[in-house]
């Protein structure tokens, strides 16, 4: 079991080029991913996401690269005919024709085309395309591993968690025809008590078929053995060690066990069965909340 949250990071020096990348993940019902490289990188930007794509199936996934060189040659050049070109028109302004142009050269420099990256672009991005998915395989395993970490976190609050719906529906369970046998004593003793003093007689037959149709209408077999088959399939996702998403499973999962649960409250009037379930519920409440963290 996998957490959608995590973080990992990787970085290197190559021929005096240092490398970073760092990969973020967060909560999301499917996969997203954000990736921020330096602009003249971006054209692996698809690249990466695909490969990302294998080692992760969800969660809102954010990337960020830069590079950064010491040396000389990492200095963009200046286009002086562009630069020219421009102070030229400045000056020709018919505003500003006959006097004095103060230029402001930060802003010429800022102007398309005055300053150009080095040359051998493509020998760049070749470059920076290898070191870029090396270190995203090595910040993928970091991020895997903190996932991992926290994911059994999550495991052990959620058999914590099913065990107690699992003690609580046995009780259910136990205590469910003792409320059959109850309703009829009950029913015996009014009946009796309504009779009592009155020359009056009743026929055995009718008491029968009002205690075999309370015990229709409040009958939970079939629910608590429902909910047992949904524990029971929980547990062997949860433990099973195959790494594939599970998150979207649960969450399903204890939407039906929830259903069950709901249909427990709803046909038993029993005040012990009420209690119990009302626990149950809110325990599954929290494995809702739990699974929407598993990736």
């Amino acid at each position: 079991m996998r957490s959608m949250t995590g973080y990992g990071e990787a970085s290197v020096l190559r021929d005096g080029i240092q490398y970073f990348l760092e990969v973020r993940s967060l909560n999301n019902r499917y996969y997203k991913a954000s990736i921020r490289l330096p602009d003249e990188f971006q054209g692996i930007e698809a690249e990466i996401d695909a490969r990302l794509r294998k080692r992760l199936k969800r969660g809102t996934i954010t990337i960020r690269g830069s590079r950064t060189e010491a040396s000389e040659s990492a200095a963009f050049e200046i286009n002086h005919n562009a630069l020219e070109r421009y102070i030229e028109q400045v000056r020709l302004a018919p505003s500003v024709a006959g006097g004095l142009v103060g230029l402001d050269v930060a802003s010429l420099l800022a102007l398309p085309g005055v300053l150009q990256p080095p040359a051998d672009e493509e020998r760049r991005l070749r470059e920076a395309r290898g070191v870029f998915l090396e270190l995203l395989d090595r910040a993928c395993e970091a991020l895997v591993a903190m996932r991992r970490t926290e994911g059994e976190a999550l495991r052990e609050d959620l058999v914590g968690l099913r065990d107690v719906i699992a003690e609580r529906l046995d009780r259910i369970a136990d205590r469910a025809p003792a409320v059959v046998e109850q309703y009829e004593q009950r029913l015996q003793a009014r009946i009796q008590s309504l009779l009592a003093g009155a020359d009056l007689k009743f026929e055995p037959v009718e008491v029968i078929r009002e205690i075999a149709s309370y015990a229709e209408r409040t009958d939970i077999a079939e629910e608590v053995s429902r909910l047992r088959g949904h524990i029971d399939q929980f547990t062997q996702i949860i433990d099973d060690a195959r790494d594939r998403p599970i998150g979207r499973t649960l969450d399903f999962l204890s939407q039906e066990m929830l259903r069950e649960a709901n249909t427990i409250a709803s046909k038993s009037p029993d005040s012990d069965i009420s209690r119990w379930t009302v626990q149950i519920k809110g325990a599954i409440d929290r494995i809702k909340e739990q699974v929407q963290n598993v990736e």
